[in-house]
């Protein structure tokens, strides 16, 4: 019997249908075929974006020009991360985990809409592809950096066009993704299971589901003006035409910061998952995790306008979304809490993941201790668009996000090939990566503080040290990248 079972969970992989060969996975419908096919996509956009991130870390080893002009830096660091954003960090646990797992954790045949899942893949792939045509074709690549903000983006000459509207469609596959599991959580769970018995992972899944539908139309409604602003002169975001700027901002951040939860809660989820299992003990206060989740999908809707500080807006309005900054960081606290307390006594089994899930705690600590930095008004003027701002971004994004997702890949990877992974190899890795880690982005905290801006293609002498050491430190991780893989 229990081979039986090993064999149908292991059907996926096998299946014999109507289509064969690669046809039999792009046009399949079960939820854990698109899950694989969502791991092998974002895992070859991410590939692309180490690489672009690697070249930008090269051409800053020293002053000057290294290895590209400065029109291709600024290129190459919007495209990496258009890439990274929208294309690996948004998608990456909801859309692999999420689809692999959530119909099997609820005890589910599959997701609500399997065919409308397979055309979230699809859409996500055309994204995909408009996105990198304006590399290749047009007047040259995107250079208004991931935000695309107005008036540069309908000023510039460079190929934009084809980018906006790759983000648009990428859009459109995370709000029927997120639709998608909505109604799977609420009307396929199987037959007592109670909302207070689903596992942590679900949660969050349910939770980043609601962002994805109620935030996402906003940023889509937002490119679309951006794109009639090109193509028309509509005069939306345009002061020589009567329109304001900074309503893009305001448009484009309230999606935005939501978005930063859309990234971190299904890594959070994994988190919850993981730390229980290597603890050998139940999750310290369950339900106090799921309120702290519900409160970040809900309270993090309010605080965009902490991104603009420095852009313009009345002393009362800085002063409550710097004080909501602050309310926001409590939830996350309270999961930080609950993870360490769960350890706490635990019997713990030291393994490949539990080292990336301690990691991720570690450093989204840092992350978040430094965002604090960035939501008060006193500190943020002096730091905001410095390598400062880079640093906390990528140590919640990458670091986050990031250890999240590689400890949900070790910890689900025997559940979903059925073997396991070379132990000796994943530590290896894990460690590599996690110096190097360290090592590229530590240093840009300080480089901050020194004053040094963002985005920029040269910078001045007193700041070399410290771009050698990151420049190193991306080496080194990229290096833990190859020995994961």
């Amino acid at each position: 019997m229990q081979k039986e079972h090993a064999a149908n969970e292991a059907n996926y992989l096998t299946y014999k249908g109507k289509y064969k060969g690669l046809l039999g996975w792009i046009l399949s419908t079960d939820h854990k075929r698109i899950g694989l096919l969502y791991l092998y996509s974002i895992l070859t956009m991410f590939s692309v974006g180490v690489l672009l991130g690697l070249a930008m870390k090269f051409e800053l080893l020293a002053p000057g020009k290294t290895i590209m002009e400065a029109q291709t830096y600024n290129a190459t660091f919007t495209v990496h991360g258009v890439i990274m954003i929208f294309m690996v960090v948004i998608p990456g646990l909801p859309a692999v985990f999420g689809n692999f797992l959530l119909p099997i954790m609820i005890g589910a045949k599959d997701v609500a809409f399997p065919k409308l899942n397979l055309l979230s893949w699809w859409l996500y792939v055309l994204g995909v592809i408009l996105v990198l045509s304006a590399l290749m074709f047009g007047s040259g690549a995107p250079d208004t950096g991931w935000t695309f903000y107005a008036p540069y983006s309908f000023k510039t000459g460079t190929n934009l066009l084809p980018a906006i509207f790759g983000a648009f469609i990428l859009g459109f596959s995370s709000i029927l993704t997120g639709l998608n599991f909505l109604v799977t959580i609420h009307r396929l769970r199987c037959p007592g299971m109670s909302w207070t018995k689903l596992p942590l992972f679900v949660w969050t899944l349910y939770g980043t589901a609601w962002i994805q539908l109620l935030a996402t139309p906003v940023v889509g409604i937002t490119l679309v003006l951006v794109a009639l602003e090109r193509m028309f002169g509509v005069g939306v975001f345009d002061p020589a035409l009567g329109g304001d700027p900074i309503l893009y901002q305001h448009l484009f951040w309230i999606y935005s910061h939501p978005a930063v939860y859309i990234m971190i809660l299904p890594a959070m989820g994994a988190i919850s998952e993981i730390i229980p299992t290597f603890s050998q003990k139940m999750i310290f206060g369950y339900k106090a995790i799921i309120a702290s989740t519900m409160a970040i999908a809900f309270v993090g809707y309010l605080v965009w306008g902490h991104h603009m500080f420095t852009a313009g807006m009345s002393g009362t309005a800085q002063y409550y979304f710097s004080l909501l900054t602050f309310i926001v960081a409590i939830p996350s606290a309270i999961k930080v809490f609950n993870w360490i307390s769960t350890m706490y006594k635990g019997s713990i089994n030291v393994q490949t993941p539990l080292y990336w899930a301690a990691s991720f705690i570690f450093v989204f600590l840092i992350g978040g201790l430094s965002g604090l930095v960035l939501g008060s008004l006193a500190t943020d003027v002096h730091v905001h668009d410095t390598a400062f701002v880079v640093a906390h971004f990528h140590y919640i994004v990458y670091g986050g996000t990031g250890f999240a997702f590689f400890a949900a890949a070790h910890y689900w990877f025997p559940k979903i090939y059925g073997r396991m992974y070379d132990k000796g190899w994943a530590n290896a890795g894990w460690l590599v990566f996690f110096i190097g880690f360290l090592a590229l982005y530590t240093p840009m905290f300080y480089l901050g503080i020194m004053g040094m801006p963002r985005r920029y293609y040269d910078y001045l002498e007193n700041f070399h040290s410290g771009n050698i050491l990151s420049t190193f430190g991306s080496w080194i991780m990229v290096t833990g990248l190859v020995i994961i893989i």
